[in-house]
Order: C-alpha cells, then sequence, then structure tokens
C-alpha cells in the first residue's frame, strides 16, 4: 500500500480511447498536475495521511463514465452522487459491497438515489486497469480525488482540505463544454481578501492548518439556501457602519447574539468533536438563515450578530461608487473594470456601495441563481473589487 500512496495510481492507456466526453480529456493532464503539486507539497509538510494520486487517464475515464450518467435519469430523476478515488482500506468505516460494481453510466445512475444525501461519497477504485465501485464512505483522507455532479451535465472535481473542517477545495467546473480551473494565482493577489483566498484553499495557510473557516461555511449555507441574501461583515469596536444604514433599524439585535463568537473560540480545543461539530454547523445555518430575510444581515469580524434586515443607504460623507473591479478566481480570466449597475441587480449595487462608504468591510451577496459575489475595498487600486466566487462554492 505504501508503494500506491507514494506512487501515481495509473491505467491501461488504452482506456483514453474510449472516452467520448472532449471536457474530461482536456482538464485530466491540468488536474493531475494539481494533485501531483499538492500531494508534493503536503510532503514537504511532513502531512502523510493522503489519498492515493490518480494519474491523468484515471481522472480522465472518471469524468466521462460520470459526465455520461449525469445525463441519465432514474425513475423521473437526475443523478446527484458524488465519487471519491480510493481503496476501502483508506477510508474510515466504509460500507463495502460484497461484489464489486462495473464503473459505468448505467451503474451509477441506478445507485445515485442511496447516496445522494451530503457527505456521502461512492467509493472508486483501479484493479488491473480497470476502474470498478467498492461500496461507500463518508471519511474519506486529505487530498482525495473528488467528482461531484450538481446537475446534468455539471461535475465538479474537489478535494478535502488538509485537517481542514468543512467546505472542499473546489479544483474544476465542467459544464458541458465548458471548463473553468480554479487559479490559485489569484490567491496571491495582495487585495485578495482572507475569504477568497480560503475558498481557493491554495497557497493560504488554510489549506494547512485551519480547523474551521467560519466566513467560508456561512458563505456555502447563505447559498444554499437559494433566497438570496446580503452579509455584511463590519470590524468589531466601530460604529461608522451605522452611516451607511437607513435608520430605524427594523431588527437589531440586542445584546449582540454571540453563539457563533463563542463557539469560534473553542475550535482549537474541541474542533474534533462531534457535538462541537453539530453545534457550530447550526450556529453557522441560524446565522446564514436570517440572510434570506429582505435587507443585509451584519456581523463583526469576530462573527458576533448584530442585525438583519438592515437597508443600505448610502453615507452622507461618501459619493456614489461610479466604477468597481469585476474578477474571478478562474485560469484566464482578466479583471475588468465596469459601472456598478453592469455587475448585478439592487442587492449587488447596494452592497459595492457600502464597501465604498465601509472600506474596512467586507459584503457577500448570493444571488438566487447560484451566483456568489464578495466585495472588498483594493488600497492598491483604490477601487471596489467584485469577486465572483460561485465556482469555489458548489
Amino acid at each position: 500500500m505504501a508503494d500506491i500512496l507514494n506512487e501515481e495510481v495509473k491505467m491501461s492507456s488504452m482506456i483514453s480511447a474510449s472516452t467520448t466526453y472532449q471536457a474530461a480529456q482536456s482538464v485530466a493532464k491540468t488536474v493531475e498536475e494539481h494533485f501531483l503539486y499538492h500531494h508534493e507539497s503536503a510532503k514537504q509538510h511532513n502531512v502523510d495521511d493522503f489519498a492515493p494520486r490518480p494519474s491523468a487517464e484515471v481522472i480522465e475515464a472518471i469524468i466521462d463514465t460520470t459526465f455520461w450518467a449525469s445525463l441519465r435519469r432514474e425513475e423521473g430523476h437526475s443523478p446527484s452522487v458524488s465519487l471519491a478515488f480510493l481503496p476501502p482500506e483508506r477510508s474510515g468505516q466504509p460500507l463495502i459491497f460484497e461484489k464489486r460494481l462495473n464503473f459505468s453510466p448505467a451503474i451509477l445512475t441506478k445507485l445515485a438515489p442511496a447516496v445522494e444525501r451530503s457527505g456521502i461519497h461512492l467509493g472508486i477504485w483501479i484493479e488491473n486497469g480497470e476502474l470498478y465501485i467498492w461500496g461507500t464512505t463518508r471519511v474519506i483522507p486529505n487530498l482525495c480525488f473528488v467528482l461531484e455532479v450538481i446537475e446534468p451535465g455539471m461535475l465538479v472535481i474537489k478535494h478535502r482540505r488538509i485537517d481542514g473542517f468543512g467546505k472542499f477545495v473546489n479544483v474544476a467546473v465542467l459544464k458541458g463544454d465548458q471548463i473553468k480551473i480554479v487559479d490559485d494565482i489569484s490567491g496571491k493577489i495582495p487585495d485578495c481578501p482572507n475569504l477568497v483566498t480560503s475558498l481557493i484553499g491554495f497557497n493560504s495557510s488554510s489549506l494547512w492548518n485551519d480547523s474551521l473557516n467560519v466566513m467560508v461555511q456561512l458563505a456555502v449555507s447563505m447559498r444554499d439556501h437559494k433566497r438570496g441574501g446580503t452579509l455584511l461583515v463590519v470590524p468589531s469596536g466601530k460604529e461608522t457602519w451605522r452611516d451607511s444604514i437607513i435608520h430605524p433599524i427594523s431588527y437589531s439585535v440586542t445584546p449582540t447574539y454571540t453563539e457563533l463568537a463563542d463557539l469560534y473560540k473553542k475550535h482549537e480545543t474541541e474542533a474534533e468533536h462531534p457535538v462541537w461539530l453539530n453545534k457550530i454547523t447550526s450556529a453557522v445555518n441560524h446565522v446564514a438563515g436570517l440572510t434570506a430575510v429582505d435587507g443585509a444581515t451584519i456581523i463583526n469580524d469576530r462573527f458576533e450578530l448584530l442585525a438583519f434586515g438592515v437597508k443600505i443607504g448610502r453615507s452622507g460623507f461618501s459619493s456614489r461608487v461610479d466604477k468597481i473591479m469585476v474578477t474571478e478566481p478562474i485560469v484566464g480570466n482578466v479583471a475588468s473594470v465596469v459601472h456598478p449597475v453592469q455587475n448585478g441587480g439592487t442587492r449587488h449595487l447596494s452592497a459595492a456601495q457600502f464597501v465604498y462608504d465601509q472600506r474596512d468591510s467586507l459584503a457577500l451577496v448570493a444571488s438566487q441563481d447560484g451566483r456568489f459575489t464578495i466585495f472588498s475595498w483594493s488600497p492598491c487600486d483604490n477601487i471596489v473589487q467584485s469577486h465572483r466566487v460561485d465556482a469555489l462554492l458548489f
């Protein structure tokens, strides 16, 4: 097993000739290089609990089969399934089938209803150059290759953070013939907010030793309720944010609600405890759920809830924001400067205005269509940045 873990897991090169999904062929080598880089980086950090590394041929074959499965229907439902590439002995408490199953679109479609709940993966492994399904697992090691079907024709390649909590790191998003490769270099930009860097998961401390990133979990939960919403993050100990709010505030919170903040303070000692994990998840969902109410929800950088249902207005000490820089952490994306009205509706415009007025704040905006944007101030370019990060949240 040591040889398998330390080397690339390959399969017969003949398999690539049978793949028919062009995007699988286009992205496989890039994904292979991603896992190679981060496996080598893990070794340098003395991390040894990580999954086997798949070759480009394996990656291509898994993507191809899963893509065609995603277009099928079983009893009127499209499959929603997550696949993890690892042998059963490398998973935690695996459910192992008595007889291994062929890795084919038909079998994946049949099995999908049993594993569509979040956190359950179908285990995929290889023997004698053939991929097969060995069972299911809910526990996978670091850097395990995961492929998730989001909707028909839409797949996300991801992996588990190293010693991290919650949201997996997205590597690439495939939708039909469209390919989005997450750009790890964007995490090095000086003005890139910590939240964006953590979502990307590369070249940041969050990949290695951040046991919890509350802001990432809030972003994911906001997107999941699908009603749209705005979360404003303001510095603790300051009241200047009130200059950019229309008064009176309908749902002001007194005293500040500190459940999430109190739980976060315990994360260094209790992060691995199941009871604590359940509590922190519930607290995150509670705060994120408030963003579904019309208006913005406000927390400070200590995760204390200050108000919700808040109406944003321009500060009397400021002018109207007339331009923003739009970016997306995707390979090939070029930042563009546009007028705020070209970036979205009223929710996006008000968030951009708030950050323009309150330059030490962040604004997170979830759209009903799944788009997610983070607004921050760039002191280098002296402009509001609009980071579109929905590709990182699937």
